[in-house]
């Protein structure tokens, strides 16, 4: 069993391959349609979400009840059912600031 800080190491390594690979610079968005906040979004939001199903999204809530804001979005690791290639399909859309500003496409 691997340690949350040798998962969040091997997302952050595969997140950042990704970028380089498709020239996307870190904290720009790569998609026009918005972002949601996990640190404010509610389990409705994240549903919308891809790879993101009522479970998930009930646990992040969940999560951030516990924990309180996320301070990086590879902390959403720690959600039961949230791995490495989950984390970097809904990447795109996810911000910790700001407002949730995601329309389901």
């Amino acid at each position: 069993m691997r340690s949350s800080n040798t998962r969040r190491l091997g997302a952050l390594a595969l997140s950042l391959a990704l970028t380089l690979l498709l020239g996307l610079a870190p904290g720009h968005a790569a998609n026009p349609a918005g972002v949601v906040n996990v640190n404010t979004a509610t389990a409705e939001q994240l549903v919308a979400l891809p790879g993101i199903g009522e479970t998930k999204a009930r646990a992040i809530v969940d999560l951030r009840d516990e924990r309180g804001r996320f301070d990086s979005i590879e902390e959403l690791l720690d959600v039961k059912g949230i791995g490495p290639a989950a984390l970097e399909k809904a990447r795109p859309f996810l911000t910790l600031k700001g407002r949730t500003t995601y329309a389901t496409p």
